[in-house]
C-alpha cells in the first residue's frame, strides 16, 4: 500500500528513518514529506502535493504535530485510513494550541525558546535529554539536535477544517511516558476520534524508540483498509 509519513514540528523525514526499512520489507511504498512549518495551511499544501505522487489507495501516518496535517489532508478521497503516533488530532475549528492549553503544561515547555519573529524551537541540553528523551541513545540525540528546525507560530494557531478522522478508520499509538505531548491529551484525542488504540512506554520520540511497534501498527492499519501487498 502507499503510505505517506508526516513528521512533527521541528522535525524532518528522519523521524521515520528506523520505521521505513521495516515497512519497505513488508512491501509498502513509502512517501515522506519535508514540510516548511511556516503555517498549518502551508504544511497541508506541501503534504497534499506529495499525495499527488501516490498511485493507489493511501494510508497516512503522522507523528506529533504531523497528526494535525494528516487530519486535514486525509479528506482527499484517495486516503483510506489514518495512523497517529503520539500525535495531534484536532477537531473542526480547533488549533493545536487550544488542545494543549486545556491541560497543565508539559515538561517540554521549560525548554522551548521563541525566536524574534514568533517562531519556536526546543533548546536541547543535558537536562532536556534527561527529562524529555531519556530513552534515546547518544547517537540518536545527536541526529535530533543536528536536524532540529524552527517552526512558525502559525502551525500551532491555525484552525483545522473538517477532520478526516470523522469519516476514516483511525489508529493511535499512545506514548505513556511522553513529556512533550501529555499522555492524557493523547488518550483523550484517541477516544474522541474513536481510534483503535495501542500503548507503548517511553518518550515522545516513539518512532525512534519503538520502530517495530510503529511499523506493526501501520502495517495492520494498511491491511485493515485493504492495502494487502
Amino acid at each position: 500500500m502507499d503510505v505517506v509519513l508526516v513528521h512533527g514540528a521541528g522535525g524532518r523525514p528522519t523521524t521515520w528513518s528506523a520505521v521505513q526499512p521495516l515497512l519497505t520489507a513488508r512491501g509498502h511504498r513509502l512517501f515522506t514529506v519535508t514540510n516548511p512549518m511556516t503555517s498549518l495551511a502551508d504544511d497541508i499544501a506541501e503534504t497534499a502535493a506529495v499525495l499527488e505522487r501516490t498511485e493507489g489507495p493511501v494510508l497516512m501516518a503522522g507523528h506529533s504535530y504531523g497528526g494535525a496535517v494528516i487530519t486535514n489532508v486525509g479528506r482527499d478521497l484517495r486516503v483510506k485510513g489514518l495512523v497517529y503516533i503520539a500525535a495531534f488530532g484536532p477537531d473542526e475549528g480547533e488549533t493545536v494550541n487550544e488542545i494543549v492549553e486545556r491541560y497543565p503544561p508539559a515538561e517540554i515547555s521549560k525548554y522551548m525558546r521563541r525566536g524574534p519573529n514568533g517562531d519556536w524551537k526546543s533548546e536541547p541540553s543535558p537536562e532536556f535529554w534527561a527529562e524529555i528523551g531519556p530513552d534515546l541513545s547518544a547517537g540518536q540525540r545527536a541526529v535530533v539536535e543536528a536536524e532540529g528546525r524552527r517552526a512558525e507560530n502559525l502551525i500551532f494557531t491555525q484552525a483545522t477544517g473538517v477532520p478526516a478522522w470523522r469519516s476514516l478508520p483511525s489508529w493511535y499509538l499512545v506514548a505513556d511516558d511522553d513529556r512533550t505531548l501529555r499522555p492524557e491529551i493523547q488518550n483523550d484525542m484517541a477516544a474522541r476520534m474513536k481510534a483503535t488504540v495501542e500503548h507503548v512506554p517511553g518518550s515522545h520520540y516513539t518512532t525512534l524508540v519503538w520502530p517495530e511497534r510503529v511499523a506493526d501498527l501501520i502495517d495492520r492499519a494498511a491491511l485493515a483498509v485493504g492495502g494487502a501487498v
